[in-house]
């Protein structure tokens, strides 16, 4: 490679030109320049005149001064010393500078490949780190993924069984509501000649009896009936057996009869008369119920009391069934719930039950 014209050279053959041209010693325009280039470039650039004379003591002198201290020429040296040096030293001294300066150049490329490598080096290992990093994620979610599907698969297997526990729970609802229909229904049937006497007071039977008080309330209230003979009373008693202290009211009298068509008709005369006493005192007869119908029963008073007053002719029929008369209609409800229903639509009737139902 051809050096520049634009450098000049002091007393420096053209064979050592062509060295100094070659790698690493070639030179560049000072503007690309480094620091240690351009220092030599400028003792390059310096002229020495063809008939200046060396002067050997002084540059002997300078020289030896400096080995003593133990300094490099090039760092120390004058111009006017660098003129005075003969053209082997300064050859000599130029290509220690070059030297010097691959040097720096070489050392400062194995720090800055050092610096490189130890970076790379960092970085593979946070990638490395990131890498493991995003695989523990990786695998935690997996782990969630499964742990998800497996308890969406035991509320799967719950809802099921619970769906069917719901429909058994239902059926045996079902089988135990018949059950205790039945039960209702047969102890009804047992009760069905029986008449319950409500109203009479404690101790009349000491003297003559229940069912001397019984005969008496059918000859006080139904004279003609009096005068048939009546069926034979199969059993006649207080109930309950103990009297509860804490009640005030006195207990019931119970009558079973031999046929249920002479209970009914009995029933029937006191429905009848509207108001059946003994000895002048207001009593009640009742056909005799099982307990759970007896509930049932009580549930329509307020209700059959009220329709009472307004001459809806209200009855409760077995087991506990609300029968009246409305606009010229027998109307016959099992619960409440389907009389409110039907009073929702009747404005007449839902003021007479509006606090009621």
């Amino acid at each position: 490679m051809r050096i520049s014209s634009t450098y000049q050279w002091a007393g420096i053959s053209p064979s050592h030109q062509e060295a100094y041209s070659k790698p690493p010693y070639r030179l560049q325009p000072q503007g690309g320049q480094t620091p240690e280039v351009r220092e030599a470039t400028t003792l390059l650039s310096v002229k020495r005149s063809p008939h200046q004379k060396p002067i050997k003591m002084k540059r002997q002198r300078t020289i030896t001064q400096m080995r003593e201290k133990g300094k490099t020429p090039e760092n120390q040296l004058s111009d006017e010393e660098i003129l005075s040096l003969q053209e082997k030293d300064f050859r000599l001294l130029m290509l220690k500078m070059m030297q010097d300066i691959g040097n720096k150049l070489e050392a400062k490329m194995d720090n800055l490949q050092e610096t490189l490598t130890k970076e790379i080096q960092d970085i593979k290992l946070k990638q490395e780190e990131m890498q493991n990093t995003i695989t523990e994620i990786k695998n935690s979610l997996e782990a969630a993924n499964s742990r998800i599907q497996e308890a969406e698969e035991r509320i799967s297997e719950v809802e099921d069984r619970l769906v069917e526990i719901t429909d058994a729970e239902q059926k045996r609802e079902k089988r135990l509501k018949t059950n205790e229909e039945s039960l209702r229904e047969l102890w009804d049937n047992v009760k069905r000649t029986n008449i319950r006497i409500i109203g009479v007071p404690e101790g009349e039977e000491r003297e003559k009896g229940t069912e001397k008080i019984f005969q008496e309330i059918i000859a006080e209230n139904f004279p003609n009936m009096g005068k048939e003979p009546l069926t034979q009373i199969q059993e006649a008693q207080r109930v309950p057996y103990k009297i509860n202290p804490r009640r005030n009211t006195p207990r019931h009298i119970l009558i079973k009869l031999t046929k249920i068509k002479d209970k009914e008709k009995i029933l029937k005369a006191a429905r009848e008369k509207k108001q059946v006493t003994y000895k002048g005192t207001p009593i009640r007869l009742s056909a005799d119920f099982s307990a759970e119908t007896l509930q049932s029963r009580r549930e329509w008073h307020d209700i059959l009391n009220v329709m009472k007053g307004k001459n809806l002719q209200p009855r409760i029929l077995y087991p506990a069934r609300l029968s009246f008369r409305f606009e010229g209609e027998i109307k016959t409800f099992s619960d409440k719930q389907k009389l409110r229903e039907f009073s929702n639509t009747k404005p007449a009737l839902q003021q007479i039950l509006k606090e009621l139902l």
